[in-house]
C-alpha cells in the first residue's frame, strides 16, 4: 500500500516541470530607490509671531527677520465659496502627499496636502472650503500646533489673526469681538 502510494505521489510530481532559473536573468534596476527624506526637527518659535504678508488676503508666520515657517490665505476658487490655504514652508519631496494636522482650541482639523512648487522648491501646501470644520482650531484664543511628517511640529504662538483671517474669508466681516483668554490645552 505504500508503495502504491509513493508511486502515486511521484508520478504527480512528474505532471509539474522542475523549477528553473531562467527568470533570474532580468535586468535589475539601474538606480537605487528613492526614499523620503530625512524628517525634520521641529522649529524653534519662541519669539515667532503673525505678521500680514505682501500679498492681499494673506498672512504668514514666523521670527522676525527670519524666513517665514507658515503661510495662510483666503484663496478664490471659480464657482466655489472662498477657500483657505495652508502653506508649511518646509522642504517636500517632488510627487509627495500628506495630511498636516491643526491641533489647538479645543478642536483637531486634518488637511491635504501636497508638495507643490512654489519657485524653486517643492513644500507642503493644501487648501479647503473656508467654511469646512478642519480651520477650527484657528478659531480662538490658544496656542496651536501644526504638524506635518517629515517636516516637524510648528507651534503657532496665540495671536487673533489667523482667527481674524479665517472670518473674513468665511464672508463673516463684521467687527470680531476678542475672546477672553482661556488657560492655555
Amino acid at each position: 500500500m505504500r508503495r502504491i502510494a509513493l508511486v502515486a505521489v511521484l508520478a504527480f510530481a512528474a505532471c509539474k516541470p522542475p523549477p528553473t532559473d531562467a527568470g533570474l536573468d532580468r535586468a535589475m534596476p539601474a538606480e537605487e530607490p528613492i526614499f523620503a527624506s530625512d524628517p525634520l526637527p521641529s522649529p524653534d518659535t519662541e519669539g515667532a509671531m503673525w505678521a500680514p504678508s505682501t500679498e492681499e488676503g494673506r498672512i504668514i508666520y514666523g521670527k522676525p527677520g527670519e524666513p517665514a515657517l507658515v503661510s495662510l490665505e483666503c484663496v478664490e476658487r471659480e464657482g466655489q465659496s472662498e477657500a483657505l490655504r495652508i502653506t508649511r514652508l518646509s522642504p517636500a519631496d517632488e510627487g509627495a502627499g500628506a495630511l498636516l494636522a491643526l491641533i489647538g482650541n479645543g478642536a483637531i482639523g486634518r488637511i491635504e496636502v501636497d508638495a507643490t512648487e512654489v519657485g524653486s522648491r517643492h513644500v507642503w501646501q493644501g487648501e479647503l472650503p473656508a467654511a469646512d470644520t478642519a480651520w477650527e482650531p484657528l478659531a480662538g484664543p490658544r496656542q496651536v500646533t501644526v504638524t506635518v511628517p517629515g517636516a516637524g511640529m510648528v507651534t503657532l504662538n496665540p495671536s487673533e489673526m489667523p482667527w481674524q483671517l479665517l472670518n473674513e474669508c468665511r464672508g463673516n466681516l463684521e467687527a470680531i469681538d476678542e475672546p477672553e483668554a482661556e488657560a492655555s490645552d
